[in-house]
């Protein structure tokens, strides 16, 4: 796999690029309107794009705005512009035609430079008529928001310095709120779209309320069976009867977000005492692949292994279906398996689960809750001054451990219920 050009990288291009580029766009948008009046939008919406490059949890959470959109347009009339190795969570959710996905390469930089100009076309002859960025504060999305030239376009902006400089290239300007969950402020700026951009920020709906989704990722036949045998070849044979879950990884945007390695490892030692019948799985990207296994060589247990690497995130996926507990930093992991049966224990750190928990009742979260934190958010996008991470480090293995068991006896009281409850044969 091609290596991506880093997120610190683009955060640094998006700065310093992307502030003097959306000043002259914002000029130029004021001189051109003199002179060539925006056409206007029709009454309603007929084509929406969603501009989202980055991070697959953000857009499960945007799943209900994505639906309010598809009752509003038709689920054909729905585009979303990605990176292109975040749009498998597209295709999981089934929310967008495939057909629909245009993705754009990042691997070299030369390659996203050319893949946005290759998108910008293409989204320029669907006629799209309301684009909806769904970064919050990025300078990128907005540009490329802006050449669209669609007669709607919809997001966060700058009023009184309250968040990063990006610009007057919206024609519906929100106000981020902060007291929203992330899945309720994508849902509200699909609403925008059907408001008067005059009367904007303000507008008389209140939030939706928060949605609490059936599983919804459903595995393929033959792909169970699969998953049962690569995890039979790493068990050396071995059926395991319970499957605990570890992601200590997390994605390079935000390394604060790490619980330390070596109380993952005393927390897999400890299950795996606890639970005789548990095997502990390590998952992680292929360049995760060489940690994950140095932390199962310390974990010493032949009940210990690492998929690290070794599945695609469809696999992944159905490997949560099969799974009984799931223990991550904050991350994507946490999102995607929340579309699945598996229970998700997340510990959260420089952010807050108050935003970006799962809203499941499979969803379980750990935050300390200092008074520093949390330290990264929309209005600073997503960086910190902090180099101690003192939110991760205060989460003991005692409190992670007493959830773990108390998440999986409630869960096996519950298998036994309902098999106790299933009428006989």
């Amino acid at each position: 796999m091609a290596k991506l050009v880093a997120a610190p990288l683009l955060q640094t291009i998006d700065r310093w690029v992307g502030v003097p580029v959306c000043l002259l766009l914002s000029l130029a948008e004021k001189l051109g309107r003199i002179v060539y009046p925006l056409p206007p939008a029709p009454e309603k919406p007929q084509k929406i794009l969603f501009v989202k490059f980055a991070e697959q949890g953000s857009t499960v959470l945007a799943q209900s705005a994505i639906r309010r959109a598809a009752a509003l347009v038709g689920k054909e009339n729905l585009y979303f512009v990605v990176f292109e190795e975040n749009r498998f969570i597209l295709d999981v959710l089934g929310l967008v035609p495939e057909e629909n996905v245009i993705p754009i390469k990042r691997d070299t930089l030369s390659n996203l430079f050319h893949g946005a100009l290759e998108a910008l076309r293409k989204i320029r002859s669907l006629g799209i008529d309301t684009a909806i960025d769904m970064e919050f504060f990025s300078r990128s999305s907005a540009t490329l928001t802006w050449m669209t030239q669609a007669p709607r376009r919809i997001g966060f902006h700058t009023f009184f310095g309250e968040g990063p400089y990006r610009g007057d290239l919206l024609t519906h300007r929100l106000l981020y709120n902060p007291y929203l969950h992330t899945s309720q402020i994508f849902e509200q700026m699909v609403l925008a779209a059907s408001e008067n951009p005059a009367q904007l920020p303000t507008w008389n709906v209140p939030p939706s309320p928060l949605e609490s989704e059936a599983p919804r990722f459903t595995p393929k036949p033959g792909e169970i069976e699969q998953m049962k045998t690569i995890l039979r070849q790493v068990s050396n044979g071995g059926e395991p009867k319970e499957i605990i879950l570890l992601n200590p990884n997390a994605s390079d945007l935000l390394p604060l977000r790490k619980w330390p390695t070596e109380r993952y490892i005393q927390l897999a030692q400890r299950l795996l005492e606890r639970f005789p019948e548990a095997h502990i799985v390590l998952t992680g990207a292929a360049n995760e692949a060489g940690p994950a296994s140095e932390v199962t060589r310390s974990i010493g247990s032949p009940r210990c292994v690492s998929l690290a690497g070794r599945t695609s995130l469809r696999q992944l996926m159905v490997l949560y279906t099969l799974s009984d507990l799931l223990i991550t930093n904050d991350s994507g992991p946490a999102h995607f398996a929340a579309l699945t049966p598996v229970h998700v224990l997340t510990l959260f750190g420089p952010e807050t689960p108050s935003l970006f928990g799962a809203p499941t009742p499979r969803s379980t979260a750990i935050w300390l809750g200092l008074a520093c934190s949390p330290c990264v958010n929309a209005y600073n996008n997503r960086q910190s001054p902090c180099r101690n991470n003192l939110c991760m480090q205060g989460i003991t293995v005692d409190w992670v451990f007493d959830k773990a068991v108390c998440i999986l006896e409630e869960r096996k009281a519950d298998q036994e219920k309902a098999n106790l409850d299933r009428p006989a044969a």
